[in-house]
């Protein structure tokens, strides 16, 4: 016993700076460019294929009503994106894609939706099913029978846009979020990239209109408006913005990166020095956070920090995209196996769903370009700084005991 109580604190001690050297290797870790993905990448995949087959789309449901919808739709995505990157992942992109497809379609991924909005069961899942659709055919439009359903859902899309009174259609009765429609817009702009323009005075309403109902505080999409109108309910917030920001770049290049901007400077933090992180609320404005954004630490959301990745992706934004990414290895405790890769312990598979569809993300309508924004130079100083002063504490006494032996010794 006392051989244990002497080696036990030794022990524990071993295991903190081990870990906190891995860490250290994870922030340092290079992170894949804008046109590459993640090594991990099918690892990933498998690890969200294995929650999906054991229920963590209905479980994800529970939590909010679009977690059933979320967790599919994110999962075919990113197969696509990656298969984009990865020709040799084509034909099993292509499968796992339109199996996510089928579920969403399903009974069950429409549950909750009303057919009788317009378009049918709201601008959400339209939007992103038909995104989705589209993305497959990217992959392969030698499908009539899918090429004919992406032609009607568009259409119907884009009968709804514009029938409407506002460019913010409802995901549910009576309630509209911008985000939605940019999603649908986005995948009206893809099935002109696809198969020849036949939307673009659609599109160009839908700017048009989008532009003149910003939020006059920020100079950005709000988060919830009017159904009615378009006009605003609540300003802007990060759970939304960081989604709009992903495919904004797919509808107008110049419009997104004026949006880009405005957003990366009024929601991009440091807070305590650490960081980047993006705020839920822009600067100067404090809010609670809720089952979008999660619980907020120093105004911080996570959910937004991960999504800001795919953002960053698809404005060139390479600084921003490997520096959270970097964090993200530190601070998402992944558990990497020659088999699957998880985050959080594999507790919330619709977050790792998030984390691939960012980590792949890439333009399927434009040309990328990289810009010229940066990062601070010293953004991993504070977390490595903390990193050493953890690893080095559990031996704390071993030091200052070697320190006044040396000190005291005689000459």
């Amino acid at each position: 016993m006392g051989r244990f109580r002497r080696w036990a604190p030794r022990g524990v001690g071993i295991v903190v700076t081990v870990a906190c050297l891995i860490g250290v290797g994870r922030l340092l870790w290079p992170q894949p460019g804008l046109d590459e993905q993640p090594g991990s990448t099918e690892r990933q995949l498998a690890f969200v294929r294995d929650a999906l087959d054991g229920g963590s789309a209905t479980a994800a449901q529970e939590l909010f009503p679009e977690g059933y919808v979320f967790s599919n739709v994110l999962y075919g995505l990113a197969w696509v994106q990656a298969a984009h990157t990865d020709a040799a992942l084509r034909d099993h992109a292509l499968r796992a894609a339109r199996w996510a497809l089928a579920r969403v379609e399903s009974d069950e991924g429409r549950a909750v939706f009303s057919p009788r909005l317009q378009p049918a069961y709201g601008v959400f899942w339209a939007g992103w099913t038909n995104w989705l659709r589209g993305a497959i055919l990217s992959l392969d439009d030698a499908d009539t029978a899918a090429v004919h359903q992406f032609s009607e859902r568009s259409a119907e899309l884009a009968q709804a846009f514009s029938a409407a009174d506002t460019p913010f259609l409802q995901a549910y009765r009576g309630q509209a979020w911008p985000v939605d429609s940019t999603v649908a817009i986005a995948s009206l702009r893809l099935h002109d990239k696809l198969f020849g323009a036949k939307y673009s005075a659609v599109v160009e309403r839908w700017l048009t209109q989008a532009k003149a109902r910003l939020d006059p505080a920020t100079g950005l999409l709000p988060h919830q408006v009017s159904p009615a109108d378009g006009s605003l309910t609540t300003g802007t917030r990060a759970t939304s913005q960081t989604v709009i920001h992903r495919f904004l770049p797919e509808i107008d290049p110049a419009f997104a990166k004026d949006q880009y901007t405005l957003f990366r400077d009024q929601f991009l933090a440091y807070p305590g020095g650490f960081g980047p992180a993006v705020r839920e609320y822009p600067k100067g404005v404090d809010g609670s956070g809720d089952v979008d954004s999660g619980p907020l630490i120093a105004g911080i959301s996570l959910s937004a920090t991960v999504v800001a990745v795919g953002a960053a992706r698809v404005n060139g934004d390479r600084a921003l995209a490997t520096a959270i990414g970097s964090e993200g290895e530190l601070l998402g405790l992944p558990i990497d196996l020659p088999w699957s890769k998880r985050y959080a312990f594999g507790q919330l598979p619709i977050g790792d769903a998030f984390v691939v569809w960012s980590s792949t993300a890439r333009l399927l309508t434009e040309t990328p370009t990289v810009s010229e924004r940066q990062v601070p130079w010293w953004w991993r100083l504070p977390w490595l700084g903390t990193l050493c002063l953890v690893a080095v504490a559990p031996w704390g006494r071993v030091l200052v005991r070697g320190l006044r032996g040396s000190g005291g010794a005689p000459s």
